[in-house]
């Protein structure tokens, strides 16, 4: 049985969904699963953000095919691990979890590349199109330091 991770922001447009692709693209998909969600439900159904289908495929990724979902509690059942991309994000996951098991799944991405500092990871959505460019960079790097520790922990 496959280990299986999500990766969750607020729309499921922007960062998760690159997340997503990032660290699916790392994993050996014979042992691992990666999805993404939205703790909001505005862009369920929908694919990711220009920006983020743009500079993911800059860089040799393909996420345009991604939809949108919405993050719910039987979420908790379904992964293994849960990767939120901000204090906002982890507030709202941590809600919906019932028992401390569900809890102990749920960790901030970045924490892996400052543990215990509690940095979020920028929504671009706002911003500049660099933002994605800052974001797609950033969220390798963490993703490199995941697979690293998924594939040790799970082989």
């Amino acid at each position: 049985m496959p280990v299986k991770i999500l990766m969750v922001c607020l729309g499921n447009i922007c960062r998760s969904p690159l997340a997503e692709g990032l660290l699916a693209s790392k994993l050996p998909k014979d042992k691992f699963v990666v999805d993404s969600a939205g703790t909001g439900h505005w862009h369920v159904g929908k694919q990711p953000d220009e920006r983020s289908i743009a500079v993911a495929k800059k860089y040799g990724h393909d996420i345009s095919r991604q939809k949108g979902k919405q993050f719910s509690s039987a979420d908790f059942d379904n992964f293994d691990y849960i990767y939120v991309m901000d204090g906002t994000n982890y507030n709202d996951v941590m809600e919906l979890a019932k028992t401390d098991e569900q809890g102990a799944k749920v960790k901030l991405i970045l924490d892996e590349m400052f543990p215990g500092d509690n940095v979020d990871v920028p929504d671009p959505y706002y911003g500049l199109q660099n933002g994605f460019e800052t974001l797609y960079h950033m969220l390798d790097e963490t993703c490199d330091i995941i697979a690293e520790k998924l594939i040790a922990k799970h082989s």
